[in-house]
């Protein structure tokens, strides 16, 4: 039996952090997925899709300096 908080459960067969592993996603990428998959299960969903963005935004300007600064 897992201890994993109702708002992680999906009712499905597989982990989230499997899903995350299975597609070799990134610290910022996974949490992405999390906080998307589990928005409006938890009492604020737009702090969930909120810290998505952040996530999502922390990856671009990662990706975007990395292009820069290999020019």
């Amino acid at each position: 039996m897992s201890n994993t908080p109702e708002h992680y459960e999906s009712g499905e067969d597989y982990d989230l952090i499997d899903v995350i592993k299975h597609y070799n996603l990134n610290f910022n990428l996974g949490n992405v997925i999390k906080y998307v998959c589990r928005a409006g299960k938890k009492e604020n969903e737009i702090q969930d899709l909120e810290k998505a963005i952040d996530y999502l935004e922390r990856e671009l300007y990662y990706l975007e300096t990395e292009i820069k600064y290999k020019k």
